[in-house]
């Protein structure tokens, strides 16, 4: 192996126009393996344990910490815990579930999980939120195998998208994502040369990189760790055109292999689990599939401009009484992927970086606020509520 030392912008020039192809090694260097092996590692190092443990912000007058939708990914949760008592310093009581996606993990007495499934209705993937006692998780056996299952055909993406990155066969795929991002034949062939090393580096390091290490976001992670020994407005370009082959991938994904999102409700109701709706903006339509569900979604951070809007249908619903049983509840979800907090300043998602375990704003808008209080609703009552349906 070789490290690379590339120049692929000439002095003085004021745009990515000049990019010498031919320089760049085809095979993997120190450096790739090097940065691979960063980026697949379990844990953290201390000076990341420590950035965790000490947020920047506090929110002391927060007094209910509800957060079921969050995702630890590498990092401990002893870390996580110290994080969150720092943030919230005035907590009376917390509901904290985490939701790694397709896999079971246990937070005090609760467990969760983020679950892939397919809505027949809808023709498309979706996802649940599922929790549920973590002494009922001996009973679970069922559930986690559909979820051992998907984790692995969910993983499999990977390999597929670095495969429609740079193999011949998926060049009608490159040209359609080159359409889509307005990238260059340069910026192409550059994509094309790195997404190879990238994906020899995953079959030659596969027995000992962590299975939660295969995702999509490896690719992202990569690219952006590139900014290191290249210009990094190629890089930008490299990342749109990246993204755009993610999202031909994802479109033509098969849904065969993936559980109904039915299959996964009656399961996770089996063993008395709850389950929440996510994501209301990208999956609103299994909204009205009736699905037996504990409640929706109706804000997180990608999903704000409807929440005002499914807050009056809930809430409306709950009194013409269409949830006789249980009425259906509001949740908030951060949405936090611990994982964008270890990176590097200049390579962190900005949208990403600012969510955080346990924050929800809009629980303290003064406008949503307003119709939840003349309903009784607030973190309070539903962190209560939910409890006593988990058992």
């Amino acid at each position: 192996m070789s490290t690379p030392s590339i120049e692929l912008v000439k002095p003085g020039s004021p745009a990515c126009a000049s990019i010498d192809l031919s320089s760049i090694p085809r095979e993997v260097t120190d450096w790739d393996l090097e940065t691979y092996l960063g980026l697949t590692c379990a844990g953290v190092t201390p000076e990341q344990a420590e950035s965790i443990r000490n947020p920047r912000t506090r929110y002391p007058r927060q007094e209910y910490v509800l957060a079921v939708h969050w995702h630890p990914e590498q990092v401990p949760m002893p870390i996580i815990r110290e994080r969150i008592a720092a943030m919230f310093p005035s907590s009376r009581d917390e509901l904290i579930i985490p939701t790694q996606h397709n896999q079971l993990l246990t937070w005090g007495d609760y467990a969760g999980v983020e679950v892939d499934c397919y809505s027949h209705g809808f023709n498309r993937k979706v996802q649940l939120l599922i929790h549920l006692r973590a002494d009922r998780l001996e009973r679970a056996g069922v559930l986690s195998n559909m979820l051992r299952h998907t984790f692995k055909y969910r993983s499999s993406q990977l390999y597929e998208y670095l495969d429609a990155m740079c193999e011949p066969e998926w060049a009608e795929r490159r040209q359609q994502a080159a359409g889509m991002a307005g990238s260059d034949e340069d910026v192409v062939e550059f994509v094309s040369i790195y997404a190879r090393r990238l994906k020899e580096l995953v079959i030659m390091n596969e027995s000992r990189t962590p299975e939660d290490a295969f995702k999509n976001k490896l690719v992202r992670n990569y690219f952006d760790c590139l900014r290191q020994i290249h210009d990094p407005r190629l890089v930008n370009k490299a990342q749109v055109f990246a993204k755009a082959v993610k999202e031909v991938v994802k479109e033509n994904f098969s849904l065969a292999y993936f559980y109904r999102a039915s299959e996964v409700v009656e399961e996770a109701r089996s063993i008395g689990a709850g389950v929440v709706i996510p994501h209301p903006e990208q999956f609103w339509p299994i909204l009205l599939r009736n699905y037996d569900v504990d409640g929706i979604e109706v804000w997180n951070p990608q999903s704000q401009q409807y929440t005002e809007f499914l807050i009056n249908v809930v809430i409306d619903q709950n009194r013409r009484g269409y949830h006789k049983d249980r009425p259906m509840l509001i949740f908030m979800g951060d949405d936090c992927h611990l994982s964008e907090k270890l990176k590097a300043p200049d390579e962190q998602d900005k949208d990403k970086v600012s969510r955080e375990v346990g924050l929800q704003p809009a629980w303290d808008d003064l406008g949503i606020a307003k119709g939840l209080i003349m309903s009784g609703v607030s973190r309070k009552t539903v962190m209560d509520e939910y409890r006593a349906r988990l058992g």
